[in-house]
């Protein structure tokens, strides 16, 4: 019997790659890395959440960050408020629609951000069983797999991925 998929072209080896990543990301090292990152800037979990999906140009309409988070406007209302209270954003009318209020990444929370990135993107002890060749060779393989999906680019503010 072969597990469904949603294109249904998913090999096994797909899916267990697809498993391990998960794995790496649920239980393994990396799964202290959030709580990690967001202790390093003072926050809790959900607020950082909230702080890597800003901008600092035009900034994010509450609306979206709701649609992105898949939550009710009441809590981005007050994930907002804790990103206000810690000066890392601010609430700016958008630019082609005053009723909207778009969420502005502030520059302290651009630095914050920045600080808890360096957190997130420090590679796990695990990566020590790999030779620097094979390093690249996994980043280079996962760089072809993220450029295929089209929904990380909607998703991912800019500057804000991994450097090379």
């Amino acid at each position: 019997m072969t597990t469904p998929t949603l294109r249904g072209v998913a090999t096994k080896a797909g899916r267990d790659a697809w498993r391990t990543l998960t794995e790496l990301f649920f239980d393994g090292e990396a799964q202290n890395r959030f709580h990690q990152a967001s202790a390093s800037i003072g926050v809790s979990p959900g607020l950082l959440k909230g702080l890597i999906h800003l901008d600092t140009v035009t900034g994010v309409p509450m609306r979206d960050l709701a649609d992105h988070f898949g939550c009710d406007a009441s809590y981005v209302t007050t994930l907002v408020d804790g990103l206000e209270e810690h000066g890392f954003a601010r609430r700016d009318a958008h630019p082609t629609d005053r009723r909207v209020k778009a969420i502005v990444l502030t520059e302290r929370g651009e630095r914050a951000r920045a600080t808890a990135m360096a957190v997130l993107f420090e590679p796990p002890a695990c990566f020590d069983v790999l030779s620097t060749a094979e390093q690249r060779q996994l980043r280079d393989l996962l760089a072809k797999v993220a450029a295929a999906d089209t929904t990380l680019h909607e998703t991912v503010p800019h500057g804000l991925a991994a450097p090379a």
